[in-house]
């Protein structure tokens, strides 16, 4: 299980989970920040944040097991994914993978509609039908807009908020449509 998810779903700190499990403060910090695994710490460990969790110890350790980044570092992950895979690759491999879905059902909202807005982008470039299986999520929408770090920091450095306007009005429609601006997702470095 991820850490991070459990401890933000129960709205606690790591401070106080520490506190509350007697594991030190420095083991906690380590298992969030990606320092140590649960699968590296010792019984004891893993035993009291099963309890805590209310989990077993087994699917503490197993299910689930995927580490959660920011959203830029997960934009830039899919970016890379594509780039490496060619769009045919990509589209067929998170397709069949439903990543989409896994991502819904985390509740990882952002991901699971960057995932499908860039499925959406490159099968209407590349003239794929769209996989209708998705048509439910395609209605979802993003309460607040995401804006990319640079969009975000061109604002802040020249005191000028309608950068945001527009980079909206540019973003790719198929990231739009969810409140994610995307402006530019095949060239990388």
């Amino acid at each position: 299980m991820n850490i991070n998810l459990l401890i933000q779903e129960k709205q606690i700190s790591k401070y106080r989970l520490a506190k509350e499990t007697n594991i030190p403060y420095t083991t906690i910090s380590d298992i969030c920040n990606g320092k140590t695994t649960l699968e590296n710490c010792n019984a004891k460990t893993v035993y009291e944040l099963a309890v805590y969790f209310d989990f077993s110890m087994e699917d503490l350790l197993y299910k689930n097991n995927e580490m959660r980044y920011d959203f830029e570092t997960f934009k830039s992950n899919i970016r890379h994914e594509l780039k490496a895979k060619g769009y045919k690759a990509f589209i067929k491999d998170n397709l069949l993978a439903d990543k989409v879905s896994e991502y819904f059902q985390k509740k990882w909202y952002p991901e699971a509609l960057y995932l499908l807005a860039m499925i959406d982008y490159l099968s209407r470039i590349h003239h794929v039908p769209l996989y209708t299986k998705y048509n439910a999520y395609r209605t979802a929408k993003l309460n607040e807009t995401i804006y990319p770090a640079d969009v975000i920091s061109e604002s802040v450095v020249t005191n000028d908020n309608s950068v945001y306007k527009e980079s909206f009005a540019a973003s790719i429609p198929e990231f739009a449509r969810f409140n994610i601006v995307e402006n530019e997702v095949l060239n990388i470095a």
